[in-house]
């Protein structure tokens, strides 16, 4: 055979594609040349040897070869093609080669090859082979939990189950999906967690600058009065001394001028001595004897002032603003926490009784004189003048405030959510009710069983109801001074606790101030008192 340039290129094309003489045979190997040489113009008698299976221009497919794209990094490329390597388009798990798209034509066209499984490039197709039997790994051993090829599966593994790779594939990924999920809820369980601990942190360091500025004010408060006290304690002192100077000064200036006047007439009997005028003598003699001073100093003294316990009672002075100061302080502390789980409280106009007449916005209640045609549902209390309110706790805290200014009579407190509201009922907590209330404008009770008559300095004009649900406690505070007026403790709640309020009925108008809702402002850590003394 004559080796013309069209020839020799059709020999590189068919050293390039002997793979495939290799997995299918020689008959489809020119089969697949024929693919790529339909018409060759040239001479019959030099393409005499292979014209029958030479069809196609080789130098078409050269050229369209050509204008493909080389791989670049991250890419698959072409385990066929020399020198500059194209992109890879397929790769076949049975040849374990990757192709260019020129190079994949024969698994397009042959029979033979079309039935191999074409896959999106893979990298290490090597690495898909059975290190032992040099055979494709195929099979799933699921006794072993590894990947095997038939050899495999007769020798080692023959005891064990397999399957093929793909239903492995679709169960692991399957597996992957929920796995995936289940990863995704732990990120945003962790996130969550994240943002619980910031919050956290915040709310520490809020907790701790707010500690800082209320303990700055308290001693410089405290560093205030007992310089205050100190200055009050040296002003008493110089004082007394300065009285007992200015007393000395007065002794001394009439000693002085005594002195003066002695000396005086001292000098006028010392020239009287040598006159020897006797008339004159006897004259001068009885006036000047009686301008001597008639004053007697022998008793005279000056009384150095007592200074005793006078350090001691400016200390105890001292001692009692501070114990003062100190305990408004604690009482302040105590329930700017407690303010802390404020809640926005509405009432409930479903459960109020038909006297009672409530605010639009559901923040303010007042007994009224006539009864309002309401349907009796069995959440309304009758007869008696209550009302819940709509927000419920079943664990953790909430804190509430109620204006009772002006009233002569009133409750508040709490209530399970299952209270009787019909008919006669008792305000105790083994009846579902915590509270306290005002009775005769000053008698103020903790509806306990029996009740319990408080004893308070003033009656509070805004009381704050402080519920901690899971350690059983009910506490209620003169919002104005800060005091806890009393406290329900060891108590078992089973239901959940609605806010509840009674303005008592109006007693001719006497008792016509609402109760009213408030927010809840966040008290000064110091009274401006205990500052200014």
């Amino acid at each position: 055979v004559t080796m013309t340039p069209p020839v020799v290129k059709c020999v590189v094309l068919l050293l390039l594609l002997l793979l495939t003489v290799f997995s299918d045979g020689l008959s489809t190997f020119f089969v697949t040349i024929g693919y790529f040489c339909k018409t060759l113009h040239t001479n019959k008698k030099t393409l005499h040897p292979i014209k029958r299976i030479c069809r196609n221009d080789l130098l078409q497919s050269l050229s369209a070869s050509s204008e493909q794209q080389a791989a670049v990094a991250g890419e698959v490329p072409c385990d066929v093609c020399t020198g500059s390597k194209l992109k890879a388009l397929k790769s076949c798990m049975e040849c374990l080669t990757s192709y260019c798209e020129a190079h994949l034509e024969p698994h397009q066209t042959a029979s033979r090859l079309r039935r191999h499984h074409l896959v999106e490039p893979l990298e290490n197709l090597e690495g898909r082979m059975c290190m032992k039997h040099d055979k494709p790994l195929e099979l799933f051993c699921k006794t072993d939990q590894t990947c095997v090829c038939t050899l495999c599966s007769v020798f080692k593994h023959k005891t064990h189950e397999f399957v093929p790779l793909r239903e492995e594939y679709e169960g692991k990924k399957a597996e992957l999906w929920k796995t995936e999920a289940e990863i995704q809820l732990m990120i945003q369980k962790r996130q969550l967690k994240i943002q619980e601990i910031k919050k956290s942190v915040k709310m520490s360091k809020d907790s701790a600058d707010r500690e800082k500025a209320e303990g700055f004010q308290v001693f410089t408060a405290l560093q205030e009065s007992a310089e205050r006290g100190m200055k009050k304690l040296m002003k008493e002192i110089e004082g007394k001394q300065k009285t007992t100077e200015k007393q000395a000064e007065g002794f001394i200036k009439d000693l002085e001028q005594e002195i003066s006047e002695l000396k005086k007439t001292s000098s006028q009997m010392e020239q009287l001595s040598h006159s020897e005028d006797h008339l004159h003598v006897l004259q001068s003699f009885s006036s000047l004897k009686a301008v001597l001073p008639a004053k007697d100093w022998t008793e005279i003294r000056v009384h150095p002032p007592s200074y005793e316990g006078t350090v001691v009672r400016a200390v105890a002075q001292l001692e009692e603003k501070l114990r003062k100061c100190m305990k408004k302080k604690l009482l302040e502390a105590e329930l700017e926490r407690v303010q802390q789980h404020a809640v926005d409280v509405t009432l409930d106009p479903d459960t109020a009784n038909s006297r009672l007449i409530l605010s639009d916005d559901g923040k303010q209640v007042h007994c009224g004189d006539v009864r309002k045609n309401l349907p009796d549902n069995p959440q309304r209390f009758s007869p008696c003048p209550n009302v819940l309110g709509k927000q419920s706790l079943s664990s953790g805290r909430f804190y509430f405030e109620v204006q009772v200014k002006g009233k002569t009579a009133w409750d508040l407190g709490v209530a399970s959510e299952l209270v009787n509201r019909k008919g006669k009922i008792t305000l105790t907590p083994q009846d579902g009710f915590w509270s306290l209330g005002l009775r005769n404008r000053n008698e103020y009770r903790a509806f306990t069983s029996p009740s319990v008559r408080l004893c308070l300095q003033s009656g509070p004009e805004k009381v704050g109801v402080f519920v901690d649900y899971d350690e059983g406690l009910v506490s209620f505070y003169d919002v104005d001074t800060a005091a806890l007026i009393y406290s329900f403790t060891g108590c078992s709640f089973i239901q959940k606790l609605h806010p509840y309020f009674s303005p008592c009925l109006n007693d001719g108008g006497e008792n016509s101030a609402p109760l009213i809702n408030c927010p809840v402002n966040q008290i000064e850590s110091i009274n401006r008192f205990y500052l200014m003394n």
